[in-house]
């Protein structure tokens, strides 16, 4: 379970990547849409866990390890925001969300299901 000034922390970091990506990164996810759906953070708030989703792309992968090739330039970027809160800039690592087409998954199984009436 998160601390209080844990999910504090994951809030403002998910704020600031999210600016990040759409102002300073732009290039990197060449006009792809990028959403930062959560942001988990270490005890000791030095790694933070980013899960992003990306929206009408094929090849998320790609989008992905160049992100991860520039994490030094992000990280940066992330550091001259929180530079008067934090005393040291997490480590960035970078996942794939992927709960998206997962429900989606599930609801093509639950439409699939037939279901039997129930007998009075």
């Amino acid at each position: 379970m998160e601390s209080k000034r844990q999910q504090k922390v994951s809030k403002q970091i998910q704020k600031d990547l999210g600016d990040i990506f759409q102002k300073e990164a732009s290039h990197l996810v060449a006009g792809t849409f990028v959403t930062i759906t959560q942001v988990r953070i270490t005890p000791d708030l030095g790694m933070v866990k980013a899960y992003l989703s990306f929206i009408q792309i094929n090849n998320k992968e790609i989008i992905l390890d160049k992100i991860r090739e520039h994490t030094g330039l992000i990280r940066s970027a992330l550091g001259q925001r929180v530079r008067h809160q934090l005393r040291v800039v997490p480590q960035l690592q970078f996942y794939i969300d992927d709960t998206a087409e997962y429900v989606e998954k599930i609801e093509k199984l639950f439409d699939g299901l037939v279901i039997p009436p129930l007998e009075k």
